[in-house]
């Protein structure tokens, strides 16, 4: 789907949203004036250089060798002349190709820290719908086709463009007549740039729905390589592989087929025509009078410059498709509205007591129903409120209502009699502590997984909160204990190990608000008995609000709410519930029996 999507994009792009692409992307460019001053002298530096070389040989044909006019003096000097503007050119070539890489590196610095800081601005429903490995494309490949874009199809343009403008002033200044004649094959050079450009973005666009079809493949045959080899489907995922393989070369060779036929054989088309015209010009100058060989050999020479830079020019028009393509997805994100719901900033809210009050909220997820439906409860300080349910009751939305992680629609939700809009984000941040079912761990070592490198939380702070929710045990047992690594999420701890991690890190910020989604859940026998001490010891003193998925774990809740399609069907003790033999007697009864909670309900 995201492969499709993307050529879409390039199909029903119109030429004001090319040229928009374009300018926003030259807007980078504004922060390297200084850069790009230095550069346009180097580029022209090496364009002069270009230029002059062949007058340099034509001196030497026309003043001294066709008179035979031999002074070792003058050969010495145009020479060392020539030598000199070759090793010139290919110094300043230098300089010219570092500035422009150093520019271009800088700006898609520059974009990918403003990709970045943005996606960290934008509300959870953003991410909802788009796909986290679209995300990374778009901070990545696409941000590098743009580098290339600056690097390759700029430098090769302002370089071409510069060339070209030196070559017909020098062709002018050597015979205006014949520099007007080479003006008849600017109609053709166009043609063929306009039929070039069709074409090859054609190729482009179909190699890269290939590509993005093979990416998807074999994404797809290592996310489930445990199901293909269970049931044996190595033969068709390899078969079906091959055939876009096979579909993406033969794409590839067309593309081979298309240049072979089009840009060198066009462009000798136009050098053949080029010298044609020149020797018959100074074949029919010869019947007058004599003829400048050394000119001939200029002409014939800024033809072939000026081809090159033709050449050149073409060969990266797919490269400039593909940056604005790839531009226009990122600035996408750049315009993206979907933002983290707004705060009031209400100096006076401040979170003291931890009151928390539903009043009425309904909520709904982008264009779909209520997922909650006039949601009423009231958590004072220091108590613990379950939500049980089926999977898509609304607990998890309550939770995300909770952290602000979404805005509601309807009612209000207060904590100490204030509207959570009301109080900063940075404060219900930090008053309140956020515990996932599935443990999250960053790459570092175990002290920076508790402290998330904030530096005001110490060693020994680290310590006593791990103790406190019974993770000091196993950190001790490892090799170099809250100095040990971690690697990429945590992969080499157990299920229950991060989740005692995760207690210690919400700890450790002293919070006052409490909120677990299914913390128990999906934990290892070995360490269960762990986490249950450990959370009962995070619960003291905090208003907690918890997802249960094992009922037996909430009994001693102070609220239970039994949820069904958003709405709360239930509400009780554990005691007055199991009195009641309602749907949580049913729930609670079936679960002991060792049915899991969904199956349950």
């Amino acid at each position: 789907m995201e492969a499709m999507n993307e050529q879409d994009e390039m199909l029903v792009m119109s030429g004001k949203e090319h040229r928009e692409v374009l300018k926003r992307m030259l807007s980078y460019t504004k922060y390297h004036i200084p850069s790009l001053i230095w550069t346009g002298i180097l580029v022209l530096l090496v364009t002069l250089a270009d230029v002059f070389a062949p007058i340099l040989i034509k001196i030497f044909l026309d003043d001294y060798l066709t008179p035979m006019n031999i002074e070792m003096q003058a050969l010495l000097i145009l020479g060392a002349g020539y030598l000199g503007l070759t090793i010139g050119k290919s110094i300043v070539w230098y300089f010219q190709l570092l500035f422009f890489q150093k520019i271009a590196l800088e700006i898609v610095q520059q974009m990918r820290i403003d990709i970045f800081s943005k996606l960290h601005s934008l509300g959870m429903r953003y991410f909802d719908k788009t796909p986290a490995g679209s995300i990374v494309s778009r901070v990545t490949n696409d941000t590098e086709a743009v580098k290339d874009m600056f690097i390759n199809v700029l430098s090769t343009a302002i370089q071409s463009l510069f060339m070209l403008v030196g070559i017909y002033a020098a062709m002018f200044a050597l015979n205006v007549q014949l520099a007007l004649y080479s003006l008849l094959l600017f109609p053709l050079i166009v043609f063929i740039i306009f039929v070039y450009r069709k074409y090859s973005s054609q190729f482009y666009r179909a190699r890269r729905e290939k590509l993005s079809q093979l990416n998807a493949k074999i994404a797809e045959s290592i996310s489930g390589m445990s199901i293909v080899q269970q049931f044996n489907q190595e033969r068709r995922l390899v078969k079906e592989f091959e055939k876009i393989n096979k579909d993406y070369y033969d794409v590839g060779m067309k593309n081979i087929k298309f240049n072979a036929l089009l840009l060198g054989p066009a462009i000798d088309l136009i050098y053949a025509l080029a010298v044609v015209i020149i020797l018959s010009f100074f074949g029919a100058e010869s019947l007058i009078g004599p003829v400048a060989i050394g000119t001939i050999y200029a002409f014939i020479s800024y033809f072939d410059r000026f081809l090159e830079a033709i050449y050149n020019v073409m060969e990266r028009l797919a490269m400039y498709q593909e940056a604005i393509t790839a531009a226009s997805r990122v600035f996408r994100i750049m315009d993206e509205t979907e933002e983290v719901p707004a705060q009031l900033n209400d100096p006076e809210a401040k979170i003291t007591r931890a009151k928390i009050e539903f009043k009425d909220v309904s909520f709904a997820y982008e264009g779909g129903r209520d997922v909650l439906k006039n949601i009423s409860f009231t958590a004072e300080p220091g108590q613990t409120v379950a939500l049980v349910g089926h999977t898509g009751s609304g607990k998890s939305s309550i939770i995300n209502l909770m952290m602000r992680f979404y805005e509601f629609e309807r009612g209000d939700i207060l904590i100490d009699g204030k509207s959570i809009k009301s109080h900063q984000i940075a404060e219900l941040r930090k008053k309140t502590g956020l515990v996932l079912q599935d443990s999250f761990m960053f790459y570092g070592d175990i002290n920076n997984n508790i402290r998330l490198y904030d530096k005001k939380i110490t060693d020994e702070q680290i310590v006593e909160a791990a103790k406190f929710v019974q993770a000091d045990g196993f950190i001790q047992t490892l090799s170099d204990q809250y100095n040990h690594k971690v690697i990429e999420r945590g992969a080499s701890f157990s299920s229950g190990q991060r989740q005692l991690i995760s207690f210690a890190r919400t700890v450790v910020t002293n919070p006052q608000i409490l909120v677990l989604d299914e913390a128990t859940a999906n934990i290892d026998t070995e360490t269960e008995s762990l986490i249950q001490t450990g959370l009962k010891r995070m619960r003291e003193g905090r208003t907690t609000i918890a997802i249960a998925h094992r009922l037996s774990t909430i009994k001693d809740a102070d609220l239970i709410l039994v949820l069904s399609k958003g709405r709360i069907i239930e509400r009780g003790t554990h005691e007055t519930l199991i009195a009641e033999q309602g749907v949580y007697h049913s729930m609670y009864k079936l679960q002991n029996s060792g049915m899991d909670l969904d199956a349950a309900l």
